[in-house]
């Protein structure tokens, strides 16, 4: 879960302004390997610099409620557990650590020795056809390759340090995220305020009405230090399926039920148009862990997740750029499949009757 949407960055950081750090890393020749070009993709928390055979992630000097990459040592600091955490499901793809340099002649240079003005991961860089967003545009994906993804998912979750948690602390602390979810949408969409006020409606219902089971999955042992983003965009359909971008910077996001993860994976497989991909890896967890998560367990995570996921699209509003359609769009596709699943949270005697 993550918290308010404030937002502080630095461009200056250390005596030098991140644009210098990105024009250095943009040009060919700042990199041992002397690649062709460098493709410089920006996100909402780093630059990712792509050469021929590398890539490399460098964090932008931000802080927010859930992370603090604010200065140099917190950046290295986050650099090293992405790495560490990250080569629990790609251990062959997280490379190095590597310093950004200032040599005593002002001149930047990647790696070595000098002053160090910030810190870079070294990535393997993996061909865009192979991830799995890519693979179901194209239909590249097959029943073998779901199939081998839960198996690789459910040893992760069978190995994964388990959380002593409170059940009713775990039960208890959704309804202030469902709560942040609608506000957040409707202070900056207000068209969309009254489909995000029904998924909130649906879930705050279901969680009254199901909140036991959600006690249960958290008494049984069920939450484990898991991966925190389980999306297409970070699996790869290599001959062992691999995962990256886990959410390192903070470990309460990544203390999840797999189930809660699953049924996350399975939304955003659906909003792709392969709902099929989520329910075989679901089956293949369940036959291999010997955990069958009841349905209004699934659903609740499903319509909470996909509110959270509004909620951080709606975020992305905030660039007031020419995206800002595409972000609208986007809120709304998932608003949709909370009011869905969160409709089919309601109880028996509360559910419309048949024929009306």
């Amino acid at each position: 879960m993550t918290g308010p949407a404030a937002f502080h960055s630095n461009d200056v950081e250390g005596g030098l302004p991140l644009a210098d750090k990105v024009a250095f890393l943009q040009r060919p020749e700042s990199y041992p390997e002397r690649p062709i070009g460098v493709d410089a993709v920006q996100t909402h928390m780093s630059w990712v610099f792509l050469t021929d055979r590398h890539a490399y992630k460098l964090k932008k000097p931000v802080r927010t409620p859930v992370l603090d990459f604010s200065t140099v040592d917190a950046r290295k600091a986050d650099c090293e557990a992405e790495v560490r955490l990250n080569r629990r499901l790609a251990p062959n793809i997280y490379l190095d650590v590597v310093p950004l340099v200032m040599r005593d002649d002002g001149r930047l240079h990647l790696g070595g020795t000098g002053h160090q003005v910030d810190w870079l991961v070294q990535m393997v860089r993996l061909p865009t056809r192979l991830r799995l967003d890519e693979a179901i545009r194209t239909h590249g994906v097959h029943g073998s390759h779901a199939i081998r993804l839960g198996q690789v998912l459910a040893r992760f979750y069978a190995s994964a340090p388990r959380l002593d948690s409170d059940p009713e602390r775990y039960r208890h602390g959704f309804a202030p995220e469902i709560d942040a979810n609608l506000q957040e949408v409707a202070d900056r969409a207000p068209a969309l305020a009254a489909l995000a006020d029904a998924a909130a409606t649906a879930q705050r219902a279901g969680l009254a009405a199901h909140g036991g089971l959600l006690e249960e999955r958290a008494r049984s042992g069920r939450v484990v230090e898991a991966h925190g983003d389980l999306r297409p965009e970070h699996i790869f359909l290599d001959n062992e399926p691999i995962i990256i971008d886990c959410l390192e910077f903070n470990r309460g996001l990544r203390l999840l039920d797999p189930a809660d993860e699953l049924a996350y994976f399975g939304l955003e497989c659906e909003r792709l148009g392969a709902p099929w991909i989520g329910d075989v890896v679901l089956d293949v967890y369940r036959t291999a862990t010997a955990d069958a998560p009841p349905a209004p367990v699934l659903d609740f995570y499903r319509s909470f997740r996909a509110g959270l996921r509004a909620r951080l699209a709606a975020r992305r509003l905030d660039e007031a750029d020419e995206r800002r359609p595409h972000w609208l769009a986007r809120m709304r596709s998932y608003l949709i499949l909370a009011v869905h699943y969160g409709e089919r949270l309601s109880p028996p005697a509360l559910s419309r009757p048949a024929g009306r």
